[in-house]
């Protein structure tokens, strides 16, 4: 009888998670249309690996315009694992069963399986408010754990920007879905293998990512249980840990020297993505001083947190900027990180801080997109600031802000998605 009482809940709570996760993808899928889906270039480069090429024999169409011309043939500056990513689609089109790329439906998907990780991360947490029992916080409500599981796909920029489903899109959705089931696997049902692989596909698709590692690998580690530290129960935790460290990094060290091999070849250096060899991009303005460098800083912080959006006369009435706005004109919600408490509270903001840091030496922005594109790497550990220093229910402050949220990138969503509104 007691396992069935334990049971049943846990059942409620799989099939809560499932539940929410396929609505996420329906609404995703309807609310947004793959305005961007012909730029497919890891499609493109997935194809032909499936015949043992690295790049494309022939000059690929005139919109695929940032395909790198080298040596006769032509690459793209994604890493090697945004291009894996893309092999399972790319050999349903070589096969016949599809013949476009799939941009809607796999940003539905992400979006989908995103909020069934975050609802399942939530697990992680008590609420630090508990007006009942301050002694002993509580479990989060499920009401609360929806709301925030929902939050950083509708009402964040990731929304519109994923609804693109172009593959610069598709690679951020994947680097997001990636670190959150990363996280999931490391903090609510440690699976080092299983998150190590999550975290590959993360950092395949943004390469930036990699400077979390030491986050992982310290929510991994295992302190020894005893009280009273010997060398026996020290020599015995260091054995078990290194056990860990090598699951988790089985699969990410493998495709990081898959990737070292992958750049070597086609451009002789094995830390050598390509971007600079996209043709007229080392000539364009911004990056007279290299890809990365402090002269980008300034531009990327009014982006990123300051630039407003533009007043018309019809409705909507407002009208956001193509190439960037405040996340926090985008995400009211985002209010909320700087509550007190919080468990995972100085890690996630040490994992913001270096992540943004290198963010804001790329010396573009981010091009065409709704608020700040490249901040959706950042959302993993947002989460874990909103969920973890708030109260065990939902409060009325979250719920209002969430709305005004929701609302804001819907609204964006239609007027980028859905009209002509807003033009490059």
């Amino acid at each position: 009888m007691a396992e069935d009482k334990l049971r049943k809940p846990r059942n409620n709570d799989l099939w809560l998670a499932l539940g929410l996760s396929l609505f996420a993808a329906m609404a995703f899928y309807f609310s947004t249309k793959a305005t961007l889906h012909d730029l497919d270039y890891t499609n493109q480069i997935a194809s032909a690996l499936l015949h043992g090429q690295l790049g494309l024999q022939v000059e690929p169409p005139d919109w695929l315009n940032e395909m790198i011309p080298w040596e006769g043939r032509y690459y793209s500056a994604f890493p090697l694992g945004a291009v894996l990513s893309m092999l399972p689609v790319a050999l349903l089109r070589n096969t016949g069963l599809i013949q476009t790329f799939p941009g809607r439906v796999l940003a539905a998907l992400i979006a989908g399986l995103c909020v069934y990780f975050f609802f399942q991360l939530a697990k992680a947490f008590k609420g630090d408010w508990n007006n009942s029992s301050p002694i002993r916080p509580l479990a989060l409500s499920p009401f609360r754990r929806v709301l925030l599981a929902l939050f950083p796909i509708f009402g964040t920029w990731t929304w519109c920007n994923l609804g693109f489903g172009g593959a610069w899109q598709i690679a951020l959705g994947l680097a997001l879905l990636g670190q959150t089931a990363a996280l999931y696997f490391t903090l609510v049902r440690p699976s080092p293998f299983v998150a190590g692989a999550f975290f590959a596909l993360a950092f395949g698709n943004r390469t930036e990512l990699l400077i979390t590692l030491p986050v992982y690998l310290y929510f991994l580690w295992r302190q020894p249980d005893e009280k009273v530290i010997t060398w026996r129960n020290l020599k015995r935790g260091v054995q078990e840990n290194s056990q860990m460290l090598i699951r988790f990094l089985s699969l990410p060290v493998t495709l990081g020297l898959l990737t070292a091999a992958y750049n070597f070849a086609r451009f002789h250096s094995i830390f050598d993505f390509g971007y600079l060899h996209i043709p007229e991009v080392a000539q364009e303005p911004w990056y007279k001083h290299g890809l990365f460098s402090i002269q980008a800083i300034p531009w990327n912080i009014y982006t990123m947190l300051f630039q407003g959006f533009e007043s018309i006369s019809y409705f909507p009435y407002i009208l956001p900027n193509g190439f960037g706005c405040s996340i926090f004109l985008a995400s009211p919600f985002l209010c909320l990180l700087f509550r007190k408490g919080g468990r995972y509270k100085v890690v996630a903001w040490i994992a913001i801080a270096f992540l943004t840091l290198v963010l804001w030496l790329h010396g573009n922005p981010g091009s065409w997109q709704f608020s700040y594109r490249y901040a959706m790497i950042l959302l993993p550990w947002m989460f874990l600031l909103l969920t973890g220093n708030g109260p065990a229910k939902i409060s009325v402050p979250e719920t209002s802000l969430f709305a005004v949220s929701v609302a804001i990138n819907a609204l964006a969503t239609w007027q980028f998605l859905w009209t002509d509104q807003i033009q490059p």
